[in-house]
């Protein structure tokens, strides 16, 4: 799908990889509807041609407050990037559950209600793109990140089943899987810090823009997955060839083994 004209809806649009999706695809004509807590970080990733909406994720009322601005502005909307998303550098077996819950609304939940939301239009007009933007956690399980690699997994598992329902109403689904990508990840995480090993690795991470690119050369190719760098492919592939010596080497990054 090309992305010059498009109307896009992104979430997570004030930093990090969703503003650098909106730099790239403004740069490539599309029209642009930014939703994320921060007013000054949506103003200024989008500059005066975006519509935003400043609010919480979480909550019905921003949702529904950001299809409805977006379809009152520009008549339509042709993809929606599900980007927002949060971490807990946390075991999962002592995590609070009410920050468990948090996690599945804010990385699951409120891509499910967007799509709800969407959906609809894109099948009165048998056109649109669904792009949900997972993580490499999504594919191997991040033992610093255990709980973050499970919302993603079921994001995964949502974008490849909603392929399958919506096939026939001219609609496309597309996953987005990042390796370490250079944003403030770590620093906007709900609790805990990444083992010392994970901090250094960011020296072999991809920038925001890089990863931004990946995903608008993936929409315009109507890819089903997208893994950016294309090396994560290599450590999926080792995940299900060698997944004890796999696991063993996570577990000492981790520090648990």
């Amino acid at each position: 799908m090309r992305t010059e004209g498009k109307v896009i809806l992104i979430t997570g649009g004030s930093e990090g990889v969703g503003a650098a999706c909106a730099a790239e695809l403004a740069r490539y004509g599309a029209h642009l509807s930014l939703v994320a807590r921060s007013e000054q970080g949506l103003r200024r990733a989008g500059g005066p041609e975006a519509l935003v909406t400043a609010g919480d994720l979480t909550l019905e009322e921003t949702r529904r407050r950001a299809v409805a601005s977006t379809l009152e502005h520009y008549g339509r909307i042709d993809i929606l990037i599900n980007n927002a998303g949060v971490g807990l550098y946390q075991p999962s077996w002592e995590m609070p559950l009410d920050e468990a819950r948090y996690l599945m609304e804010l990385n699951l939940f409120a891509p499910l209600a967007l799509t709800q939301l969407v959906v609809p239009h894109m099948r009165e007009r048998r056109s649109g793109m669904i792009v949900n933007v997972g993580s490499i956690g999504g594919k191997v399980v991040l033992p610093w990140l255990t709980f973050y690699s499970v919302t993603k997994f079921a994001l995964g598992a949502l974008t490849e089943g909603q392929r399958m329902e919506l096939r026939r109403d001219g609609i496309q689904t597309m996953l987005v899987c990042p390796g370490y990508v250079k944003t403030n990840f770590q620093k906007n995480v709900r609790a805990g810090q990444a083992p010392e090993k994970v901090v250094q690795s960011r020296v072999y991470a991809i920038s925001p823009e890089e990863c931004a690119a990946a995903i608008r050369r993936g929409i315009e190719r109507d890819a089903r997955t997208v893994v950016t760098p294309r090396a994560g492919w290599l450590f999926i592939l080792a995940m299900r060839l060698f997944p004890s010596f796999v696991e063993t080497r996570m577990a000492r990054v981790n520090g648990t083994a």
